[in-house]
């Protein structure tokens, strides 16, 4: 019996769409009869071929459907066949293969990602401290971040803490929380990297920073008396420095000025000594020549000096008990007005 489109469908009804439960009827009776019977036979034979057309077209719809992805520009997705690595899926539109292959989607794979690590930690002097430690990385080998590890961010926070420890451990708690701050960050970044090595993570670690160093609560403010007691003794040995940078110039520029005026005197005293000895050395050889001539100008030469610097005379008469004044002073005093 052929089926007329403008007849009842073979469900029952015209021209609507098959009814589910009508549908498993019809298997179960198909299953049932085995394939056989007459003239419904046949008609049973045509719809079931029909229907598992049907059925094959969407399953194959979804499969198709399921497996369609569409990645971001900045996103990548990871196929696993059977477990086990395939390829890298990039921006776009992508299909894979359902239940055969597995995705492991990893989102903006070029950023750079950053956590917090909060803890305290034991020093080698055995003083606990308060770190919080800012860690930044990226991925640098997207198979080895989807496969090598279950969990890469637990596995990076746990690797950073253990970095953290080991090298806080080698250190007291005074260069910690002091100028040898940013060798230790150094330190942790070298050992961090060694343990991702290790763990061939496919994380490229950019940069660890201590945020905040400090003791706990508990002993905060005898750590700042002793922190304030230090920089006070580094601002009064920075004063003591600047002080003497400035005395010892000065000292040296007044010694330097003292040898040279000494110089200077020295130079003054060995020249008047040699004029006077070449002086002396002339005046014996005019002595030699006119001694009494020469005696006589060297009496008259010394009373000019001491009565030069003299504004009173005594002068005694030969012969007589009388002193006689002379006024010098008085004398050139009324000279100089008279010839005014």
């Amino acid at each position: 019996m052929s089926w007329n489109p403008n007849d009842n469908d073979p469900w029952g009804r015209k021209n609507s769409p098959p009814d589910l439960d009508d549908a498993i009827k019809q298997l179960r009776k198909m299953f049932a009869s085995g394939g056989s019977g007459g003239d419904s036979g046949g008609t049973s034979f045509k719809f079931d071929f029909k229907f598992f057309s049907y059925l094959i077209m969407g399953l194959i719809t979804l499969y198709v459907f399921l497996g369609i992805r569409i990645v971001n520009e900045a996103d990548r997705l990871v196929v696993l066949t059977f477990g086990n690595y395939n390829r890298v899926l990039g921006p776009g539109l992508q299909f894979h293969f359902p239940v055969v292959e597995e995705i492991y989607a990893a989102e903006n794979v070029s950023k750079i990602r950053t956590f917090v690590l909060p803890t305290n930690m034991l020093t080698k002097d055995e003083n606990i401290v308060d770190v919080e430690l800012n860690v930044q990385y990226t991925i640098s080998d997207l198979k080895k971040y989807a496969l090598n590890v279950e969990d890469p961010e637990i596995t990076i926070r746990q690797a950073t803490e253990s970095a953290l420890r080991h090298v806080v451990g080698e250190n007291v708690m005074d260069d910690l929380l002091t100028s040898g701050a940013a060798a230790i960050s150094s330190g942790i970044l070298l050992r961090l990297e060694e343990y991702l090595d290790i763990y061939d993570a496919g994380i490229a670690v950019q940069q660890v920073n201590i945020e905040q160093r400090q003791p706990p609560a508990e002993v905060i403010d005898s750590f700042r008396d002793v922190v304030a007691a230090r920089e006070d003794k580094e601002r009064l040995r920075n004063e003591a420095e600047k002080y003497a940078l400035s005395i010892v110039p000065q000292a040296r520029g007044e010694a330097q000025r003292q040898l040279q005026d000494a110089e200077a005197y020295k130079e003054k005293v060995i020249a008047v000594a040699e004029g006077e000895a070449d002086r002396f050395t002339a005046l014996l050889t005019e002595y030699q020549k006119a001694p009494e001539v020469t005696r006589e100008r060297l009496y008259i030469d010394t009373l000019e000096e001491v009565m030069s610097s003299s504004t009173k005379v005594m002068i005694d008469v030969e012969g007589g008990n009388n002193l006689l004044y002379l006024p010098l002073d008085q004398l050139m005093k009324k000279e100089e007005e008279d010839d005014e």
